[in-house]
């Protein structure tokens, strides 16, 4: 059978999605060709490089005090060290996080080693989108108050489609974080797209976008929706620069060969969200935590 190109995909995206119908629970889709596996070729450019004292700085939080112990204990499924350093993190750096939930699991390491030189910003979702929505930033900023010390200079703003797209001054970050979000963005047709366009918006020119979300089979059709939690990795890298982002490489260091991605109830099968219950509770354990792709990309140099 002929595979579709990536271009192909892209186009398919955009025929299924404007038939959808918008909101949490999309209907399912029909079963579309597989995607286009060809190599993915990043741009040819010099990756951006942490310095020995912010490698030392995050080792340093990474074990603190400050981060709580079932924090501590997904470090060896989440990779903190390596993935921060892939993103070329350095210590004065204005990095925004986006969503990073009312556990912060990623504050607790960010905001202690950009403290003194640089900003933390958490952008997390609007308030007055929803009351999920307001709990969480209340509970994040509830999280914040309870330790000056750790993010007394740390900032909350909103990022959510369709009504809070600027929580910054354009070109003022010098580093975007998402970790396991963009497959909550494909749930609505418009979501991906407008986000990627309000994360290149708030980099500076030349500025870094770092993205880790749950990789699908793939050789599986592609799901636009994700409504599993797996996304395609050529999709992902596809609408990143549809949004005007270069490809500047990819990672495998929070990738598990264990994970089979084909459950009835998606991603939030396997843990920490076990989401059923005890039933095949050791099998799932043994899995461990999802297969996730880890990629880097750049606003262009020449952006205005």
């Amino acid at each position: 059978m002929h595979n579709p190109t990536r271009s192909t995909i892209a186009l398919t995206f955009v025929l299924i999605v404007s038939a959808c119908v918008h909101g949490p629970s999309p209907a399912p889709t029909a079963a579309l060709p597989k995607p286009a596996q060809a190599p993915i070729s990043p741009i040819n450019t010099a990756a951006p490089v942490s310095d020995l004292p912010t490698l030392a700085a995050i080792d340093q939080a990474i074990k603190g005090t400050a981060r709580s112990d079932s924090n501590k204990a997904r470090d060896a499924a989440r990779h903190p060290r390596a993935t921060l350093e892939f993103f070329g993190l350095r210590a004065d750096m204005t990095v925004m996080e986006v969503w990073p939930g009312a556990s912060g699991w990623y504050a607790e390491i960010l905001a202690p080693v950009l403290h003194d030189h640089g900003h933390y910003i958490a952008a997390e979702r609007d308030p007055e989108s929803s009351a999920y929505a307001k709990e969480n930033v209340r509970a994040l900023r509830a999280k914040f108050n309870a330790a000056p010390d750790v993010y007394g200079q740390t900032e909350i703003v909103a990022l959510q489609a369709p009504n809070a797209l600027t929580p910054v001054a354009p070109g003022s970050v010098d580093l975007v974080l998402s970790f396991r979000n963009l497959h909550n963005w494909l749930w609505r047709a418009d979501g991906a797209p407008a986000m990627l366009k309000a994360m290149y918006a708030a980099l500076k020119p030349g500025g870094i976008l770092g993205l880790v979300d749950h990789r699908a089979d793939p050789m599986a059709p592609l799901d636009p929706s994700a409504k599993l939690g797996y996304v395609n990795e050529h999709f992902a890298i596809e609408l990143a620069e549809q949004a005007g982002f270069e490809f500047m490489g990819t990672s495998e260091v929070n990738a598990n060969p264990r994970d089979t991605h084909d459950y009835d109830q998606g991603v939030w099968t396997l843990p920490p969200t076990y989401r059923l219950g005890d039933k095949d509770r050791d099998r799932y354990t043994t899995i461990g935590e999802s297969d996730r792709f880890t990629l880097r990309f750049r606003k262009p140099l020449n952006a205005h």
